[in-house]
């Protein structure tokens, strides 16, 4: 059974730090991408939930333009890990956060996982 499981999330000031970890466990094979999205509150009025960063496997990574300079992903390969560093953290970056786990073959998608999601909340 397939489990991505997310921590590290919580209630901080604006202008503070926190780091979330994401282990996925019960995978098979090498996981391609790993990721973290968010839904805000405005994007659960919508259903809509955003791309925050991406990390490949080889390590190549993609922020999204809001948390460029601010958060920074990372990922331990070895124990199927991906972490998200946030520094910086505004009022609008509250939000709850997603780990994203997917593999490809080739081109082909063969998986693609969700965690259940962990509460960030920044107070001004």
């Amino acid at each position: 059974q397939v489990q991505l499981v997310e921590s590290g999330g919580g209630l901080v000031q604006a202008g503070g730090s926190l780091r979330l970890s994401c282990v996925a466990s019960g995978v098979t094979g090498s996981i391609s991408e790993m990721g973290w999205y968010r839904r805000t509150p405005r994007g659960q009025r919508e259903g809509h939930r955003e791309l925050v960063a991406e990390i490949r496997r080889a390590g190549a990574a993609t922020y999204a333009d809001s948390v460029k300079g601010r958060f920074t992903i990372s990922r331990d390969n070895a124990k199927n890990t991906v972490y998200l560093q946030m520094n910086s953290l505004k009022p609008e970056d509250t939000a709850v956060y997603y780990c994203r786990a997917q593999r490809y073959v080739g081109v082909y998608p063969d998986y693609d996982y969700w965690g259940q999601g962990t509460q960030v909340t920044v107070s001004s």
